[in-house]
């Protein structure tokens, strides 16, 4: 860790947490030792795990995931309809949900169906006056080819939305319940534009969820405080929500031990055991919905030839990384998502680890001994990948042994993701955890040609493998996508745009006095509901 994140957390241990604890004694606050600082707050704009955490509290969307479950439940709509024939869904919203009021807006009306119309038309139109005004792009949107198939966002009367599609979605409605669907206020977004400070829709967040955004200091802390119009009271439990900012997993665990925080994130492997023995803690363990791989940056050469990609898939010591980097808590990977996601086709194998073959395959290709390749390592402990550097480490021994040199790199976070869907890096550590519980967040949202530039880190388009994920989400079949995804699952595994390396198992750590905190099946951090026991 750098030395100023040292200098920072020292401060902040010494003057955040009297605050805190001072504060405690008047109020209930939970505090959540979290590892990394998210970009923003605008949360379409973004698809980590670090960034959907601190969007969270602030918002909802039409439907909703049921807390620790996979099923889509009423939120800000009540209730919906679907067309006979797929394409049209009928939103009816609840009543009287308020927006936040902040220090610079305070808002006039309920939610109605014009935020629901300034949310989706902004990332379906490229010349809505918000976004030019402040050009951004969707990536989850896109990379989910919401922005080709929904063909118009309507209001039927003030309460009632009405989406069109140009073809069948089987995955809609569990799209629309993700982060980055959630609703904006229109009325908002008007002020911030006729004062011209339109970018604090990033950084001076309103929305509608159960807590309020209050301040945010960039490597320390977020600050919410209790929604008390919420329209839901029930899930409003604590007074303040603290998110403390720290990268080092060591630091976040002492500060679990000295109830400085009452939950943390991704705890390494080797720390698990102990957290499990304090009386104080309880660690909660589910087999993980995620996936940490290898993505080759196909538009580099010589990445862009299959044999090279082969060469170096076949020389990675799988089982070696495994028991280092994920120390009990991971299972050998071979597909590109989980055995546990629906349509998994267990005949996916590894091609056989076999370093004098990959040598061969890297002569065959015209690659000469020595060849310099980046491999960018992720500077945050992820469940689907604890320790990336380790990681990094070995698979630049494993490569050196067929001739190949990886110089390690690696960035703050949040650049680190900028700059590989800018597609800068070579080869680059990344993983997933699934958000919807559908295969077309794997299969299309990480490898189809409409995700290049969001989740797609390999720029890999394959005409092929688009055809067969485009025909499955387009049909509600379940027997006929099962077989389109399995039939992709192959091909995929055969032109190697990824080395799937690991699933791991989830341990989540928390204070013992913690009530109601659900582990998410998508690796999501949710405090709705959350308390602390007198």
């Amino acid at each position: 860790m750098r030395k100023t994140n040292k200098v920072i957390s020292t401060l902040f241990t010494a003057g955040l947490f009297a605050t805190i604890h001072t504060t405690q004694a008047a109020t209930k606050s939970l505090v959540f030792c979290s590892e990394g600082s998210p970009a923003g707050f605008d949360i379409a704009q973004y698809t980590s795990g670090t960034d959907n955490d601190a969007a969270e509290p602030i918002y909802n969307r039409l439907v909703e995931f049921e807390r620790g479950q996979t099923q889509v439940v009423p939120a800000l709509a009540t209730r919906w309809e679907v067309s006979a024939d797929g394409l049209t869904y009928t939103f009816h919203l609840r009543e009287g949900v308020k927006f936040h009021t902040s220090k610079t807006f305070t808002p006039t009306r309920d939610l109605n169906a014009d935020d629901v119309l300034f949310t989706f038309n902004r990332m379906l139109n490229k010349e809505h006056p918000f976004r030019v005004a402040y050009p951004t792009e969707f990536p989850y949107f896109t990379s989910m080819g919401l922005d080709k198939n929904i063909k118009a966002v309507e209001k039927t009367d003030a309460m009632t939305v009405t989406f069109t599609l140009n073809h069948v979605d089987a995955a809609f409605i569990q799209n629309i319940a993700m982060n980055f669907a959630s609703i904006l206020s229109a009325e908002y977004a008007a002020k911030l534009m006729a004062s011209g400070n339109v970018r604090d829709i990033n950084q001076a967040p309103i929305g509608t969820g159960p807590f309020v955004f209050q301040r945010y200091q960039k490597d320390s802390q977020i600050r919410y405080s209790a929604n008390k119009q919420f329209w839901d009271p029930a899930r409003v439990k604590v007074d303040q929500l603290i998110f403390a900012i720290n990268t080092d997993a060591s630091v976040r665990v002492q500060k679990l031990k000295k109830n400085e925080c009452q939950v943390t994130s991704n705890p390494r492997p080797a720390d698990v055991e102990a957290l499990k023995a304090d009386p104080q803690l309880r660690v909660i363990q589910k087999p993980g919905f995620n996936l940490g791989y290898i993505a080759y940056n196909v538009r580099h050469a010589p990445l862009d030839k299959l044999q090279v990609r082969q060469a170096l898939d076949m020389a990675v010591d799988k089982k070696a990384i495994i028991d280092a980097v994920y120390q009990g808590a991971g299972q050998l990977a071979q597909n590109a998502m989980p055995p546990t996601q629906w349509s998994y086709d267990e005949t996916v194998k590894d091609a056989p680890y076999n370093p004098e073959k990959a040598r061969e395959l890297l002569r065959a290709a015209g690659v000469k001994e020595g060849t310099e390749l980046t491999l960018w390592a992720m500077p945050v402990q992820r469940p689907y990948n604890p320790n990336a550097k380790l990681m990094a480490q070995m698979l630049q021994a494993d490569w050196a042994k067929v001739g190949i040199k990886a110089t390690i790199v690696s960035y703050e976070w949040g650049e680190y993701l900028k700059r590989s869907k800018n597609g800068e890096h070579d080869i680059s550590l990344i993983g997933w955890t699934g958000d919807n519980g559908d295969p077309d967040n794997w299969l299309g949202t990480l490898y189809s040609c409409a995700s290049i530039g969001g989740n797609n880190y390999s720029m890999w388009c394959d005409e092929k493998y688009d055809a067969l994920i485009k025909a499955a989400i387009a049909t509600a079949d379940k027997d006929q996508r099962i077989g389109l995804y399995k039939e992709a699952q192959h091909y995929l595994k055969q032109q190697v745009p990824i080395t799937p390396v690991a699933h791991s198992t989830v341990s989540q750590p928390l204070r013992a006095s913690v009530k109601g905190f659900e582990v998410s099946p998508f690796g999501r951090n949710n405090f709705s509901g959350v308390t602390l026991a007198d």
